[in-house]
């Protein structure tokens, strides 16, 4: 695409070009930014290229000489990439991809780590597509130059392409921003300011039943609940580490009577705090802590994307301290836990990664050998497959991260689980052993939904905004087919609040228009109340999903719904 985007527009400047799950994109520097209208000739040049099945060749050459023909080819950025490759590691190989046989005419390079096809003629010419074209600032900054990306998509059969559409068409009818607007869950304005989120009543509703839910599940796999500040002294922060390795994602500090406060980017020092204010044995171990704690992070305006990327979100944070011989107890707990939950709103398939020990680290290498094994162990026990990404744990410890599949196929990061051997070392954390000599605990830090916010767009997504019967915001709806019947729907509508149903009675419109509104509200049950229905102490039930379910006795109903509500069913 690069070269397709170079023939046709020779002043435009390379920068990147990564894939993504679903495609990929390049970042350009255009005097005029590109535009959609630009996409049919780009796509139209990448099949010419296509056709031509030239060559992929790779050459490795120094650093200076890279340095040299990239002055010569007049491309800023990619000396800036360069430059960022060799500080990271002065002895990466630095390797360029031709296409086209090198020096050849008509052929292009780029600085490129690969691999590649043998040949663009392995690329099949009716199976791209190029999707759309947005700003970007270089490397994220918004004070560095805007930047023209370009959207494209390749599969090996135009079939797939095809499918891709349709998948790509279905997921833009579920976009959780668009529901959350059609059904009244939640906005985000300008005026309060980008990234933070405003829950209308039935959005906060569905919000409230899921953390209600969540609470539940903790208490009774033995965790306590704590409650934490939303700002702390930035000492704090320095202590923990964040404000020398997390401070691009924070906001700035504030003056507090000659103090310096700052806005929590995390919750996992607050938890420490808690620790630190009574003396602890190993007898107190383990101790498991959670918290819905709202944090704050400095996303940059060009990232932010509804409820996935925000300013301002909720961690279901947990904190366990244990002991060394304690960590694949607890890490099976937790998987346990994850299974649950994630179960319970309907995600039963899951992908396991597990990350070991990087390159630089904390913690002695006994310690890290035990709590891979641990994590290792615990997976084993759970009989869950994973992958392996050496050498990809955090510096404080390994880790584990879960990913859940949607209705769509799509995989989201929710879960996850960590060891952490730097906080505890950091701010000095101390447990009296059965000697009474004074050891440091493991820290385990995990996350079930991750973010509150994005688990909530994932959920709205999943669903096409058809909540569940037992997360529906209104899961009965009473339809009068005149005002006369509200007394009796009046009625039915206290047996069911008293038993546990969110419900509403709805009159004053003809009953067609009343269905109507309850079907885009996405209503899982629906009742019509008519003459025959007070008469017969009846309800004429419609469901979401089924649509006319015959007549139903009032007490039966109020039961069934009860029922399938405390069961958690998605539907009646």
């Amino acid at each position: 695409m690069a070269m397709a985007v170079q023939r046709l527009h020779p002043d435009v400047r390379c920068t990147v070009g990564p894939w993504t799950e679903r495609g990929f994109f390049y970042d350009f520097a255009a005097p005029t930014p590109l535009a959609d209208a630009d996409l049919p000739a780009i796509k139209k040049e990448m099949q010419k290229i296509v056709k031509a099945k030239m060559p992929f060749v790779r050459e490795e050459v120094t650093p200076a000489e890279a340095a040299s023909r990239i002055a010569s080819a007049g491309e800023p950025y990619k000396a800036e990439i360069l430059d960022t490759i060799l500080r990271r590691d002065p002895a990466a190989p630095i390797t360029l991809y031709h296409v086209g046989e090198p020096g050849a005419a008509g052929s292009w390079w780029d600085l490129c780590a690969g691999p590649h096809v043998a040949n663009t003629g392995d690329i099949n010419p009716n199976a791209l597509a190029l999707e759309s074209v947005a700003g970007a600032y270089w490397r994220g900054d918004e004070g560095a130059p805007m930047l023209s990306r370009v959207y494209g998509t390749a599969w090996r059969t135009k079939e797939e392409l095809k499918a891709y559409g349709a998948l790509k068409a279905e997921a833009a009818r579920r976009d959780h921003r668009k529901l959350g607007a059609e059904l009244d869950l939640f906005s985000i304005q300008e005026s309060v300011g980008p990234g933070l989120v405003l829950w209308h009543p039935a959005g906060a509703t569905v919000r409230s039943v899921i953390e209600d839910y969540w609470r539940k599940v903790h208490a009774a796999a033995g965790y306590d609940l704590l409650y934490t500040p939303h700002t702390a002294r930035l000492d704090l922060w320095k202590t923990s580490g964040h404000w020398d390795f997390y401070r691009e994602n924070m906001f700035d500090s504030m003056d507090v009577e000659k103090d310096v406060y700052q806005l929590r980017p995390m919750n996992c020092p607050f938890h420490v705090a808690v620790y630190q204010a009574a003396r602890r044995s190993y007898r107190d171990l383990p101790l498991r802590w959670c918290e819905l704690g709202t944090v704050y992070r400095y996303e940059r305006s060009g990232t932010m994307h509804g409820l996935f990327r925000v300013r301002g979100f909720t961690q279901d944070d947990g904190h366990i301290f244990c002991l060394p011989t304690q960590i694949a107890a607890e890490i099976e707990g937790v998987l346990t836990l994850v299974q649950d939950v994630m179960g319970a709103f309907g995600f039963a398939d899951l992908e396991v990664n597990l990350s070991t020990r990087p390159d630089k680290a904390v913690g002695s290498d006994a310690i890290w050998e035990t709590a891979e094994k641990a994590l290792v162990d615990a997976l084993a026990s759970k009989n869950l497959a994973y992958k392996v990404d050496a050498g990809g744990g955090a510096f404080y410890g390994p880790k584990i991260d879960v990913k859940v599949k949607d209705a769509l196929g799509r995989k989201w990061q929710c879960s996850t689980i960590q060891l952490d051997f730097n906080l505890p070392e950091r701010f000095g954390m101390e447990y009296v052993d059965a000697d009474n000599a004074r050891q440091r605990p493991i820290m385990i830090h995990r996350a079930i939904f991750g973010s509150l916010e994005r688990f909530f767009g994932i959920l709205v997504e999943n669903y096409a905004g058809a909540f569940p019967l037992w997360l529906a915001p209104v899961q009965v709806r009473l339809l009068c087919v005149a005002d006369a019947f509200a007394p009796y729907a009046e009625e039915v509508a206290a047996d069911l609040r008293a038993a546990g149903v969110r419900v509403r009675v709805e009159s004053g419109e003809r009953i067609a228009k009343l269905i109507r509104s309850a079907e885009k509200a996405k209503t899982p049950v629906m009742a019509v109340v008519g003459a025959r229905e007070v008469e017969e102490r009846t309800l004429a039930l419609r469901t979401y999903a089924g649509g006319d379910a015959g007549s139903v006795a009032v007490g039966d109903f109020v039961r069934d719904v009860a029922a399938a509500v405390v069961g958690r069913r998605a539907e009646l």
